[in-house]
């Protein structure tokens, strides 16, 4: 099989985000297999799944990460169409990918890596209020990003991301290797980030908690949608956690 060129669709936006009839390949590796779901504005969906279920690779698709390539399907945000555009475009256009290793660059400190992500429009938070809702690193700001703790440097890898002009925060992994208080302020910023509007998909091993963080749920099996309901209906089904989630 040869590696497939990207798509060029066409359609319009049935919801604030809308991910319709997703597919992509790493190479000839077939890893999103047709997902669909739609978020509306400012709600938080967390997308789960076992290892290798294509969770990372759905959120790679709708940032338009170079990888995985996306081959079929429309990906719409507030009515502009990101299945069109560059990784570069979809920044442009409000989307920000936090990835799984944060990508804190080296030898800048906290209030460089922060002016570095305001150095081109459309500028999203300043960067005082970045220090009022992570008044960690206020603390920090003149220390070198990548000597922090890991929950500091996630911390600073979402603001870094409010920086920006953002209408869908896309995260994978915040609560790796982190322990349950720094999970629980992270959570608390997850939370007031919703109250400004901001819609953010969650993709997180710890699936408990990014259900009580959640409003709504999808679950991946094998690159497909296998649940599409509310994060409390996951709560409720253990059957369901068993089968897909193993908790």
């Amino acid at each position: 099989m040869s590696r497939m060129q990207p798509i060029k669709s066409e359609g319009t936006a049935p919801a604030y985000f809308s991910a319709h009839d997703l597919h992509a390949y790493y190479g000839e590796s077939y890893i999103v297999q047709g997902v669909s779901f739609d978020i509306r504005e400012g709600e938080i969906l967390a997308l789960l799944g076992r290892n290798g279920a294509g969770k990372t690779s759905t959120l790679r698709a709708i940032a338009r990460a170079v990888d995985p390539v996306l081959t079929q399907g429309e990906v719409w945000l507030d009515h502009k169409p990101l299945h069109r555009m560059k990784d570069f475009e979809a920044a442009q256009n409000g989307v920000a990918l936090v990835p799984e290793d944060r990508r804190i660059i080296p030898g800048l400190t906290v209030q460089e890596n922060l002016e570095l992500a305001q150095i081109a429009e459309p500028i999203g938070w300043s960067i005082e209020r970045l220090y009022q809702h992570f008044p960690r690193l206020a603390e920090r700001r003149d220390q070198e990003g990548i000597t922090m703790s890991g929950g500091e440097q996630q911390m600073l890898a979402v603001a870094r991301a409010l920086a920006r002009d953002v209408k869908l925060l896309l995260l994978d992994e915040p609560y790796e290797g982190l322990a349950p208080v720094i999970v629980h302020e992270i959570e608390s910023i997850l939370q007031e980030i919703k109250t400004h509007g901001i819609t953010t998909i969650i993709v997180e091993q710890n699936a408990i908690a990014a259900l009580h963080l959640a409003d709504r749920a999808i679950i991946l099996d094998m690159g497909q949608v296998v649940f599409d309901g509310t994060a409390q209906e996951v709560l409720d089904n253990e059957e369901l956690r068993q089968e897909y989630l193993a908790i």
